[in-house]
C-alpha cells in the first residue's frame, strides 16, 4: 500500500449512515471536525425511514434509565442526561417538523420519518460532512490512526466511530459488522438476540393462538418479575402487539410468561357481584372478551350455565383462568421481525461519558451496536441521539 493512496483529509470516520451515525456526524462537524461517513447502503438512514410504520417514533416525553436493558444498567445515565428528549424535540421543532403524542408520550412525526432522515442528511451536507454510500467496508485496521478500506478507496483518521447498528431488519441491509469490528479490537460482545419481537407459541396453546389470530385485547403480561400492560395481538404463530413485544426483550429460552386477560379488574369479584344474574355464562363473558376468546376460556365448562348457578369454586377457577394464563414460548420470530437486539458491545469496556473504548483510544461505539436496549415507544431512537451526541463532543 502506497501512502499516497491513503486519504487523510478527515478527523473522524463514522461507519454507518443511520440515525446515530448521521447525528454524531452533524454534531462533530459543528465543532469544526472534518467528518467522513461511510455506509454500504445506497440511501442514508434506511432503517430510520421505515420506523414506526414510516411515521418515526423519534423519542418519548418521559425517558429514564429504567426504560433500558443492559448488563450495566447505569451506563446510559450520563448520555441520556446530557442530551435528552427535549434537546431532540427542540432540534426538529426548529426545522419546522410537526409531531404528535400518540400514546402516553410516544412522539411521532405527522408527515413521515423521511422528514427526520432528510433533515439529518441536509444538516450534514451543509456542515461539510462527506457521506459516501454504496461503500462496503472491506477492512478496518490500526489503533489510531485507523485505516478503513472500501474497495479501491483507503481512508485514515485519528478517530473512528462504529455506528453500524445490529443485525435486526436485514431487509434494509442490517448486518453484524459492528460486532465483528468490536471483536477484532478484543471487545466482549454480550450475547445478542432479538428484542421487541413476536413470540412463537407451540403445542395446544399455539393452536389456540392460531384460532384467535387477528384478535387483540389489552393485557398485563409478565415474565421473571417484569410486567407490561398494553395491547396483545394473537397471530398464526403466537402473540405480538405492544405488550408481547415489550416482554420479549426480557424473555429467555425456557421461561414462561403469564398473561392477565383483564388487567385492572378482579374477575372473581365481577362474577360475585353478578351472582344473581340468570344470563348464560358465555353471554356474560362476551361482555368482556371476544366470542372466540370466550370459547377458549370456557373449554370444558358448560357455557350455558347461568351465572347465578356458579359455585364459589367455579367462580375462582374462572378468575384464575382469566388472570393467569401461562404460556411457554418456543422462541421468537427472529431478527427479520425484531425491532432491536438485546445485547451488543460490552459497555463495561466503553466510557459512559464519551462512548470511547477503554481499550483502544480513538475508537467509539454508539447507538444500537452497544449493549443498551430501550423499551418500545421511542426509547431506542433517543438512545441513538444521546449516545451520538456524547461521542461527537469528544471525537
Amino acid at each position: 500500500m502506497n501512502n499516497s493512496d491513503i486519504n487523510t483529509d478527515f478527523d473522524v470516520i463514522i461507519l454507518g449512515a443511520g440515525a446515530s451515525g448521521l447525528y454524531c456526524a452533524m454534531h462533530a462537524a459543528k465543532r469544526g471536525k472534518r467528518v467522513l461517513v461511510l455506509d454500504h447502503a445506497g440511501k442514508a438512514a434506511r432503517k430510520l425511514r421505515v420506523t414506526g410504520g414510516g411515521k418515526c417514533n423519534f423519542t418519548n416525553m418521559s425517558v429514564e434509565p429504567e426504560n433500558y436493558l443492559g448488563a450495566n444498567p447505569h451506563f446510559c445515565k450520563s448520555a441520556l442526561a446530557r442530551h435528552n428528549q427535549w434537546d431532540f424535540i427542540e432540534f426538529i421543532s426548529e426545522a419546522g417538523i410537526a409531531y404528535e403524542d400518540r400514546n402516553e408520550g410516544e412522539l411521532f412525526t405527522l408527515d413521515g420519518a423521511g422528514q427526520i432522515a432528510g433533515l439529518l442528511v441536509s444538516k450534514c451536507h451543509r456542515l461539510g460532512v462527506e457521506t459516501l454510500l454504496d461503500r462496503n467496508i472491506d477492512s478496518v485496521e490500526g489503533r489510531g490512526p485507523f485505516t478503513v478500506t472500501t474497495g479501491v478507496e483507503i481512508f485514515e483518521a485519528p478517530s473512528l466511530v462504529v455506528a453500524l447498528g445490529s443485525p435486526t431488519w436485514p431487509s434494509v441491509g442490517a448486518t453484524a459488522l459492528g460486532y465483528n469490528i468490536a471483536d477484532q479490537y478484543a471487545h466482549r460482545i454480550v450475547y445478542p438476540h432479538p428484542g421487541l419481537v413476536p413470540l412463537m407459541i407451540g403445542g395446544p396453546n399455539g393452536k389456540i393462538c392460531e384460532e384467535l389470530s387477528g384478535n387483540s385485547l389489552p393485557v398485563r403480561i409478565s415474565c421473571d418479575g417484569v410486567s407490561f400492560e398494553g395491547d396483545m395481538l394473537f397471530t398464526h404463530k403466537g402473540i405480538s402487539g405492544p405488550a408481547a413485544l415489550q416482554i420479549s426483550s426480557y424473555w429467555r429460552k425456557g421461561s414462561s410468561i403469564d398473561i392477565d386477560l383483564l388487567p385492572g379488574q378482579n374477575f372473581g369479584d365481577v362474577l360475585e357481584d353478578f351472582r344473581t344474574e340468570n344470563i348464560a355464562l358465555h353471554s356474560f363473558m362476551a361482555r368482556y372478551f371476544s366470542r372466540k376468546l370466550v370459547d377458549v376460556l370456557l373449554t370444558g365448562e358448560d357455557a350455558e350455565t347461568p351465572v347465578s348457578q356458579l359455585t364459589k369454586e367455579r367462580r375462582l377457577a374462572l378468575s384464575e383462568r382469566v388472570h393467569c394464563w401461562t404460556l411457554k414460548p418456543e422462541g421468537t420470530e427472529g431478527y427479520a421481525k425484531a425491532e432491536v437486539v438485546v445485547g451488543g458491545v460490552d459497555t463495561n469496556q466503553v466510557s459512559s461519558k464519551t462512548m470511547e473504548s477503554k481499550k483502544v483510544p480513538g475508537l467509539y461505539f454508539i447507538g444500537e451496536v452497544l449493549d443498551v436496549t430501550g423499551w418500545l415507544g421511542g426509547y431506542n431512537l433517543q438512545w441513538a441521539w444521546s449516545s451520538a451526541f456524547a461521542a461527537a463532543e469528544y471525537v
